[in-house]
């Protein structure tokens, strides 16, 4: 699969939404033209911890054509992650998750259950925190620091930058609704926790 976006079999109006199901059974789907997608193997691509793709080692700095890629990007059930174009598909390293959530905006003004949070990601997708795009929180094993996390589409996830992630704690609110003290935020009437809060 060459890296030039002319090459890649890509369409803006083809269907590139073909599921994938476990371990990329989904390759034997005919891809454009009716012919089965040619298997590239192992890419030599590597999206880094800050959302930053590698061509051989080397950083992309051409965002049109990161976009560009990121459109044809899949996770499969096994977690791995696939470039699928009509014609071609093959897999890409991910070091963490493939995006990175830059900034936020928050609607109305307030924080109760009416509001709306959103994240622009750096490839300038824009989701909306909801029951589809979930916030999630893990923790780094190491110093036990939250690492937070929202999904975009169909598996694929952006990391909250550190500033993102402050901003949205000041959002945060306490819920004891359902009988323990939680500190979190709300989206589109649901609650959405950000860990617990001791007794005092």
């Amino acid at each position: 699969m060459a890296l030039d976006a002319r090459d890649t079999g890509w369409d803006a109006g083809a269907d590139v939404d073909t599921p994938i199901l476990p371990r990329l059974a989904a390759l034997e789907t005919p891809g454009a033209g009716g012919r089965p997608r040619h298997f590239c193997g192992d890419l030599d691509l590597f999206i880094d911890r800050e959302g930053v793709w590698h061509y051989q080692g080397s950083p992309i700095g051409r965002k049109e054509m990161v976009c560009l890629f990121a459109s044809v990007l899949h996770r499969a059930e096994d977690g791995t992650y696939w470039m699928v174009t009509p014609a071609e598909v093959g897999r890409v390293e991910v070091e963490d998750v493939p995006f990175v959530a830059v900034e936020m905006f928050a609607q109305p003004c307030g924080c109760g259950p009416s509001q709306c949070v959103s994240f622009r990601t750096n490839c300038d997708d824009v989701v909306t925190v909801d029951d589809e795009h979930p916030l999630r929180i893990e923790h780094d094993p190491e110093t036990g620091e939250p690492i937070p996390y929202v999904t975009v589409r169909d598996g694929l996830d952006a990391r909250l930058t550190r500033s993102v992630y402050y901003d949205l704690v000041a959002r945060g609110v306490e819920d004891t609704s359902t009988g323990e003290r939680r500190f979190g935020v709300w989206s589109r009437e649901r609650f959405f926790s950000l860990g617990t809060l001791d007794e005092d």
